[in-house]
């Protein structure tokens, strides 16, 4: 099994090391990637040290897999060109998110959507995989009809260097001292705008969050409001979501469903000031659930908030996991 990961010097590319290792996930050839400035760089993968190369170096090897985090410009380029040599890539950007013609993957929900004719299969947005984790069940059995969400967005998910200017605004240095990521100081901040604002108002991040939706439930007809925020959190995102349901439930089935749900885990007991909270998810691949009560404004209608670990479960856990739906369904080679 030969492996590329590209992107491999950046935040998620540095986390998608770690979880292959973690997950023992069966890699006999290694081929870090990254753009042309961090090549001859050193990374380590298993206890061995290894020199980042070009695309084009690992395209010349005719890798078996390839999952990408090097952003939607470098993913447009670089897939065809793996997919072309028969490596089947697992994307983290947007590129190809809403291609009609790529697979919109989360494992538990719908990997019976992966075919042997799927090369360039796509990773979802971070704030959607966490979110519609544990609204897949719900949705089965009681049909959303609504879903409001409000998210609180870790700078990490804006990469290193949304990292660099929180820390520097932390060491002091202000305004104009340091090289900004964000328009505006984000450290005792909180920034209402992620991505690039559209013209019906919303930021792509949150149209990403509804486009998602619908393709990965399978169901145009659910109504998906979003807002999405940075907050001054340095892992792990939030969300607020709010579910108006078609059919009448009960709290307590709730919390049964998502007991029972694979990734996620219940941390709801108000009593003893039991709830997820973004610091503790770090490291984890969970998404933690909590603050589950009714709204009594509408019928049929919850509160909840969740958790997770933005750049695990949200975006490097993901993809390995897809790629071991790949492995499981015979379409990587198994030895």
């Amino acid at each position: 099994m030969k492996v590329a990961v590209v992107g491999v010097t950046g935040l998620v590319g540095t986390r998608m090391i770690e979880v292959l290792e973690e997950r023992n996930f069966p890699v006999t050839e290694f081929f870090p990637v990254a753009s042309e400035r961090s090549v001859g760089k050193k990374v380590t993968f298993r206890g061995r040290e290894y020199t980042v190369i070009s695309a084009d170096e690992a395209i010349a090897a005719k890798p078996d897999l390839a999952v990408f985090s090097a952003g939607g410009g470098p993913s447009k380029e670089l897939a065809p060109r793996f997919a072309a040599v028969g490596c089947r890539v697992v994307d983290n950007s947007s590129c190809w998110r809403m291609d009609p013609t790529k697979k919109l993957v989360v494992p538990e929900i719908n990997a019976d959507v992966l075919t042997a004719d799927d090369y360039i299969i796509a990773n979802p947005n971070c704030s959607t995989i966490q979110m519609l984790l544990p609204l897949a069940p719900l949705h089965a059995k009681y049909r959303i009809r609504r879903i409001v969400v409000s998210t609180y967005q870790s700078v990490t998910g804006s990469g290193n260097k949304a990292v660099a200017q929180m820390q520097a605004e932390r060491a002091g240095q202000s305004w104009g001292e340091y090289k900004a990521y964000y328009p505006y100081p984000i450290d005792e901040n909180v920034i209402p705008h992620i991505d690039v604002f559209t013209e019906n108002g919303y930021t792509k991040e949150e149209m990403k969050m509804v486009n998602e939706t619908h393709k990965i439930l399978r169901d145009d007809t659910i109504g998906v409001s979003a807002t999405t925020a940075r907050v001054p959190v340095l892992g792990g995102h939030s969300e607020s979501v709010n579910l108006e349901f078609e059919k009448e439930f009960e709290l307590e089935d709730i919390r049964a469903i998502w007991e029972n749900t694979p990734g996620v885990t219940v941390q709801d007991d108000t009593a003893n000031n039991v709830y997820p909270m973004p610091l503790y998810s770090l490291g984890h691949d969970d998404v933690f659930v909590g603050r589950l009560r009714r709204d009594f404004s509408v019928q049929n209608g919850i509160n909840f908030w969740c958790v997770s670990d933005n750049i695990r479960k949200g975006a490097a856990t993901n993809a390995i996991q897809i790629a071991e739906v790949l492995l499981q369904k015979g379409f990587l080679p198994s030895e």
